[in-house]
């Protein structure tokens, strides 16, 4: 077998240079695995790329299969790739300058990849990966949220938002969550302690004394952040650098997480969702020549959880 199918693009653009099309497969280097891909979702950062918003910032050659969160089969084990065998039921958020998973099949960095959480079938673990290292590498990583603190959550009901609940509960942190009043009641079942209706009342006129603000949203909320903060606090962004003048004028501190790939990382996420303290949530499951529908809904900016390409059963 020497072709795939896959979703690429040839040009930058809207959802139309979106294609279902025959595709080389993929080149396996030395230290990679070939995964045969059961399942893939789409994050916000597909439709920027799409877009063409990266491009001075991610080295991409076109024709770019897109999709950077993956769940399948190992079929081919590079000989440098330590770890794994033919067989393996994996998981991963791939390298974002190589070809993605909107594909039958992936090559993915071995140490980039974990063993796939037991208690999950494919979709719910391609959920996982992207969503759930953006929290970990925002909230464990950067702020060193420690048990007892306060975080305040944007966004609580999305792909990112929905694993930092989780992920601060799990670590003893009190969470307020931002989110609309039609995801009240899945936020309350993720574990939050406080819910605001961020389109009924200003999150700022609720929140105070915040060890932490983890910002999904960027712009006038980012802004509006800063106030909510205690002495020392931190806020933490994946969406806009912070300006580190507005974090000393407030006397607190700021990051900016771009997500990395890591094995390790998801190896201790799986241990989580094993344990029964973090669960994917998924919007809607969709078959793999459907790609340009689920960007369209992505990009709405209201799913609820994650959105999932089925690529086989």
């Amino acid at each position: 077998m020497t072709s795939m199918k896959a979703v690429r693009i040839h040009a930058y653009g809207g959802p139309e240079v979106l294609h279902y099309e025959d595709a080389p497969l993929p080149f396996l280097k030395p230290d990679d695995l070939l995964i045969r891909v059961r399942a893939a979702a789409v994050n916000p950062v597909d439709w920027k790329i799409r877009e063409g918003r990266l491009q001075g910032f991610l080295k991409h050659q076109l024709p770019l299969t897109l999709g950077w969160d993956v769940a399948g089969e190992v079929v081919e084990v590079g000989p440098e790739a330590a770890g794994f065998q033919i067989g393996d039921a994996v998981y991963a958020r791939p390298d974002i300058e190589r070809d993605g998973s909107y594909a039958q099949y992936i090559a993915v960095k071995a140490s980039d990849a974990a063993h796939k959480p037991a208690t999950l079938d494919y979709p719910h673990a391609a959920a996982v990966p992207l969503a759930a290292l953006t929290a970990w590498q925002s909230l464990v990583d950067a702020a060193q949220l420690q048990a007892g603190q306060t975080v305040l959550i944007h966004a609580a009901a999305g792909g990112v938002g929905s694993f930092a609940v989780q992920l601060a509960k799990a670590r003893g942190a009190r969470v307020i969550a931002t989110a609309s009043a039609v995801n009240t009641g899945i936020v309350a079942e993720l574990g939050a302690d406080q819910f605001i209706d961020y389109t009924q009342t200003r999150f700022e006129n609720v929140a105070r004394d915040v060890d932490v603000v983890f910002d999904t949203v960027g712009g006038a909320v980012q802004q509006r952040s800063w106030q909510v903060l205690k002495p020392g606090g931190m806020l933490v962004s994946v969406v806009d650098p912070p300006l580190a003048a507005t974090a000393a004028a407030h006397g607190v501190r700021s990051a900016f997480v771009f997500i990395q790939p890591s094995g390790a990382q998801l190896a201790a996420i799986a241990q989580l969702i094993d344990a029964g303290q973090m669960k994917p949530v998924i919007h809607t499951v969709l078959p793999l020549n459907e790609a340009r529908q689920a960007q369209v809904i992505s990009q709405g900016g209201h799913a609820r959880g994650k959105l999932v390409l089925q690529v086989a059963d």
